[in-house]
């Protein structure tokens, strides 16, 4: 798996160049993204990051990191997920900063997903990550029955992790559930108009599929 992950970052690595506005997403795989970007030596690029973590990683290896209302609009943002289905849908959010990172992906010209061969799958499944808030959690959660928090786990902002166990037969009928639901700050389901290109990581290469977006260009 970390092989593949490799092999998928160093892709995407190759589509930054200097002076870039880059957005960076959090997890596993953005952590291989940031070792190769590290190796290549550019100059100029600022980056946005979506966690705490994905910041302090990226700057001790000397990347220069900002706070994205400074930065403006991404020229590029590149970020793994929990789960590819083959129409383009994504679930994210294993890390909990799916909110942060749609709001990355929304400030971006162009949005890379990178992943190994195991995230690619037939048909979505739970859970799918949510995001919040601290008021009125349970009254939130039972609304959405089944879900359930993760622990005492919060987002990088402070809203509580939770979980939605139910079916996603219809992903975008979901989406627009969870989205309409008061308390709810965001949730781990990305459509594939949010996205340009996936890059998937594979025993034999990396498999370059056009997401939603990307399609029509």
């Amino acid at each position: 798996m970390v092989r593949q992950q490799r092999a998928a970052a160093s892709v995407a690595a190759e589509m930054v160049t200097d002076g870039m506005r880059l957005g960076l997403g959090t997890g596993s795989t953005v952590a291989q993204l940031l070792e190769v970007l590290s190796q290549r030596e550019l100059e100029g690029v600022i980056c946005a990051a979506t966690s705490p973590a994905t910041e302090r990683a990226a700057r001790s290896l000397g990347m220069t990191v900002d706070e994205l209302d400074r930065i403006g609009e991404l020229d590029l943002a590149i970020d793994g997920a929990d789960q590819i289905d083959p129409s383009g849908w994504l679930v994210k959010g294993g890390g909990g900063a799916h909110t942060r990172e749609k709001i990355v992906v929304a400030a971006a010209r162009c949005f890379v997903v990178i992943a190994s061969a195991e995230k690619a799958v037939e048909q979505l499944a739970p859970p799918v990550p949510l995001e919040v808030l601290r008021f009125g959690a349970q009254t939130t959660l039972r609304t959405l029955e089944p879900a359930t928090l993760r622990g005492d786990m919060e987002s990088p902002d402070g809203g509580l992790i939770a979980d939605y166990f139910g079916p996603v037969e219809d992903p975008r009928v979901l989406s627009a559930r969870l989205s309409a639901t008061p308390g709810v700050v965001g949730h781990g389901l990305f459509a594939p108009e949010m996205v340009d290109v996936i890059l998937i990581g594979e025993p034999q290469g990396v498999q370059r599929r056009p997401g939603g977006r990307g399609a029509g260009r």
